[in-house]
């Protein structure tokens, strides 16, 4: 059971902190646990409802009513209005009560349901890969039960394995390459076997490394293959300066190459980085330049 902040509600449900408490004083929404100096605390429960709750108010239903439903008519109702198609928002965060719950049933209702209206690749773009950013907050805050990232990851990682299987090989001998791997503090392989896919279905030619990668076996898979570019992904827990020195190292062993760089912890990169490394904040934004090399 993992506890949280009525911050990490705010961040996680979009619901104001402001809002959480009014509705809790005047509706009894939830009951968080209180510490000796009246901090807030909540559970996963209370994490739930307040996901679900979130998504039938976007959909125009009043708290007053919301307030008055069962356990099952909430759930109920967010079968009614949640459309796959176009609401990846609700989707996103029925994904995160599937994850909280250990709930496969539930997860691969909601992707199947989704790869079956808009396609594999539009689901990575728009609920997958936004998702596993949302599990970064959770990460972010400390407040995530493992258990429950690794599950979900895995029935994740089980279909990209899948899908990327069921691509056919790049034959073409002109086909552009790219190596992508982790670096060697790095387990969380997700974004980058999305990348993966992309890649592959788009005719590029891949060399997928996978996690813990020791730097000077990349150089020497890269003498053999000549890579166009190559892509990595950063989420595990690293300082600044030992991202600015690892990629310090890959921009100048690979410095006519382009570097494509995703993650977390590349998001809050807070220096420049070489002109040969780009920072990629999406798997939108990485099927374009991957596509344009």
């Amino acid at each position: 059971m993992s506890s949280y902040s009525i911050k990490d509600l705010e961040r996680l449900t979009g619901i104001k902190a402001h809002t959480i408490r009014i509705w809790e004083k005047r509706y009894g929404i939830v009951d968080p646990d209180r510490s000796d100096s009246n901090i807030r605390s909540y559970d996963d429960e209370d994490l739930k409802k307040l996901l679900n709750i979130s998504i039938l108010n976007r959909h125009g239903i009043k708290i007053s009513r919301i307030a008055d439903m069962s356990l099952s008519q909430l759930n109920q109702k967010i079968l009614e209005v949640v459309r796959p198609e176009s609401d990846y928002l609700s989707q996103i965060e029925s994904l995160v009560v599937a994850m909280i719950e250990l709930n496969e049933d539930r997860f691969d209702k909601i992707l199947n349901s989704l790869i079956i209206k808009i396609g594999f690749e539009d689901t990575l773009y728009f609920a997958v890969y936004p998702f596993f950013e949302k599990i970064g907050i959770l990460w972010q805050t400390g407040t995530i039960n493992p258990a429950q990232e690794h599950f979900i990851s895995n029935l994740i990682r089980m279909k990209l394995c899948v899908a990327i299987d069921s691509l056919p090989a790049i034959t073409n001998p002109e086909a552009k390459k790219i190596i992508l791997f982790l670096p060697e503090w790095e387990l969380h392989e997700i974004g980058l076997l999305t990348y993966y896919y992309l890649a592959k279905k788009h005719g590029i030619k891949c060399y997928y490394l996978g996690q813990n990668v020791p730097i000077n076996d990349l150089f020497s898979v890269a003498e053999t293959v000549k890579p166009h570019a190559l892509a990595t992904y950063f989420i595990s827990a690293v300082t600044q300066d030992e991202i600015r020195e690892y990629i310090g190292m890959l921009s100048e062993h690979f410095s006519s190459t382009y570097i494509m760089v995703s993650g977390m912890q590349a998001s809050n990169i807070e220096f420049r980085v070489p002109d040969n490394v780009k920072l990629i904040p999406s798997a939108k934004v990485f099927k374009q330049f991957v596509t344009g090399i």
